[in-house]
């Protein structure tokens, strides 16, 4: 039995960081075509309607007033 053929079909199964970032490029390719069709763009819309959304700007919280109350000279 050769090395050279045994080592060259080891290598060939390695996982590899080109191969991974390949595999990435096209899944993210698919989701964004994906995302343009009609079936896409209901279940975007799906997932918008039921994540709430946060509430822009800044909140004083009981936290941050008691660590605002300590730190006052």
């Amino acid at each position: 039995m050769n090395t050279k053929s045994t080592t060259a079909v080891t290598e060939e199964n390695q996982p590899s960081r080109r191969k991974f970032f390949i595999g990435a490029g096209a899944t993210v390719g698919a989701v964004a075509v994906v995302s343009q069709t009609a079936i896409g763009k209901a279940v975007i819309q799906e997932i918008g309607s039921t994540v709430k959304g946060k509430d822009d700007g800044y909140q004083l919280s009981a936290h941050v007033r008691k660590y605002y109350e300590t730190t006052m000279l």
